[in-house]
């Protein structure tokens, strides 16, 4: 049987990769530090995934999976070098961690001369993850093995659209191995990153050129999600479909998305028509109660997802850029300098900062926007009547 590698057994990894690669006939082994995981992958051989179906769940069922140890070292290279296909899902900031290991596993497929490449898909909500990777495996290869990495090893950037949040409580009390997924299962993947033949892996669809989809995940779908995430907050509710269906928040997202759909087709040449049926597709998919998408969970991590090429300020850079108005894309940048929940420490730093040395220097150090930057006196203006608790309605008066 075919053999898949996922470098992380988290929800992305288990809840749709894992489903494509079991779709497509792969044998699937997980890597993760997480031992409790890895042991029952190894117990049960298999796990649940709920998708949303309306009011209830549809269960599929993940055979044929193996769990291995992210801590041992030589067992991560003989798992690369037995692959057939791989992929990463272990979040933007853990992959220095896993460069080396990841590296010991080309070296591995070199010194046993492995001649079939191996596409490895880079799961990561990063632009140019790919070459951000490779960088860091690099720095643990000699030149004769960076010289097979070029030749032998693809790192592919998909687009990852599927919501997968935190497994609801109830769902991982029966297996804690569960994922609950919506139902929307599509990967996009960098048609031209591939070497020798595409797999055929089951609803991933290659695309060139490619920038657009990765700029369209994180200009329009990351983004309002984040934004809907920080004025939810603002209101005290839970839940993404709380926030979702309050009327005003669900018409800043809109209009936000508007924005980034405005700056998309005239970057790419792509039809307003169909962005604006995505942003249709999105605001409803937001509405999912069962997924139990949370506010914190969404917006968590400011330091990155304020960063000046991520969700909100890239979009908001990019609609300067084309002579776009930003308006309500930067008002999301200000509830986001807000945004401070007790178990968040990089969106705690963020807050505290904005709060005691200024918008403005919040907007150079973590968002790389200098105070003569047009926007930057917006967001301050914003901020400051969110701050003050003034109605959404009020902010763009």
């Amino acid at each position: 049987m075919k053999k898949a590698l996922m470098y992380g057994a988290g929800n992305i990894g288990r809840g749709f990769i894992g489903q494509l690669f079991h779709m497509s006939g792969y044998e699937i082994s997980y890597i993760d530090v997480n031992m409790a995981v890895i042991d029952q992958l190894n117990t049960d051989g298999q796990y649940p995934i709920y998708i949303t179906d309306g009011d209830d769940y549809r269960e599929y069922l993940v055979t044929g999976v193996h769990g291995v140890n992210g801590r041992d070292n030589e067992a991560i290279a003989e798992a690369m070098a037995a692959a057939d296909i791989m992929a990463t899902a272990v979040g933007v900031n853990i992959l220095k961690f896993i460069a080396a290991p990841f590296a010991g596993g080309v070296r591995r497929r070199m010194e046993k001369g492995i001649e079939a490449p191996l596409n490895v898909i880079i799961c990561e909500n990063m632009i140019e993850a790919d070459q951000y990777f490779a960088g860091l495996v690099k720095e643990n290869l000699n030149d004769e093995e960076k010289a097979y990495f070029d030749t032998h090893i693809a790192l592919v950037e998909p687009s990852i659209g599927r919501m997968v949040p935190a497994t609801p409580k109830e769902i991982a009390q029966k297996n804690p191995l569960a994922v609950c997924v919506e139902p929307y299962c599509e990967l996009p993947v960098d048609k031209h990153a591939f070497k020798g033949e595409i797999p055929a892996i089951q609803n991933m669809v290659p695309f060139a050129p490619f920038d657009f989809f990765i700029r369209r995940k994180l200009f329009m779908h990351n983004m309002s999600h984040a934004l809907t995430a920080y004025f939810g907050a603002l209101r005290g509710y839970t839940y993404i479909w709380e926030a979702n269906a309050d009327p005003d928040i669900r018409a800043l997202a809109a209009n936000a998305l508007g924005e980034a759909s405005m700056a998309l087709h005239l970057a790419y040449g792509v039809a307003l028509e169909e962005l604006k049926a995505f942003s249709d597709n999105l605001i409803e998919r937001f509405d999912n109660k069962l997924l139990g998408d949370t506010i914190e969970r969404v917006g968590k991590d400011t330091k990155r997802k304020l960063s000046v090429n991520d969700r909100l300020v890239g979009a908001a850079l990019l609609c300067e850029k084309l002579g776009i108005p930003s308006t309500y894309i930067t008002a999301g940048i200000a509830a986001g300098l807000l945004f401070a929940p007790e178990s968040d420490e990089s969106a705690i730093e963020v807050a505290k900062d904005a709060k005691e040395n200024g918008v403005f220097h919040a907007l150079s150090t973590y968002c790389g926007i200098g105070e003569d930057a047009p926007i930057a006196s917006r967001v301050k203006a914003y901020y400051e009547k969110l701050l003050e608790g003034k109605p959404f309605s009020e902010l763009f008066a």
